[in-house]
């Protein structure tokens, strides 16, 4: 696991970004947040990083905070949604949005996510609701 990357930006365009670390240039997808947190490219950068093994692919995702990576991993842990639509939530609604969509059961919001419906919006509220609240991301 790559838990995280360090290392020299290198481009940074709308939803990825490279940074060579040690000369091994890595490609990671990031949400809309993390993209517009990023310096400028020359920069040193900190993401923290989520890797995907699949059978044709190894994917790596990137993320300005563990709070952002931390959602990420509990919305592709939900059945029905990769990591495409978690990116898209993210991007969407930014971390706190979607947290606090999340604790309030406020599915409309969630439906505003390109992809998501209303039964995808329902099933992210019972399976993340208590969890996102635990992790403390929405004030009481």
């Amino acid at each position: 696991m790559i838990a995280f990357l360090h290392g020299r930006l290198v481009t940074a365009k709308p939803g990825q970004v490279i940074v060579d670390v040690g000369g091994v240039g890595y490609l990671l997808q990031v949400p809309a947040g993390t993209l517009a947190r990023l310096p400028a490219p020359g920069d040193e950068v900190r993401l923290h990083t989520v890797l995907q093994v699949r059978e044709d692919a190894l994917n790596l995702y990137g993320f300005a905070t563990a709070e952002e990576k931390a959602l990420f991993e509990m919305l592709v842990a939900v059945n029905g949604v990769g990591p495409r639509l978690a990116l898209a939530a993210l991007s969407t609604l930014g971390p706190a949005g979607l947290a606090a969509a999340l604790v309030e059961g406020d599915a409309a919001s969630l439906a505003r996510v390109p992809g998501i419906g209303p039964r995808t919006a329902q099933r992210l509220l019972v399976e993340l609701g208590d969890r996102v609240r635990a992790l403390g991301l929405v004030p009481e």
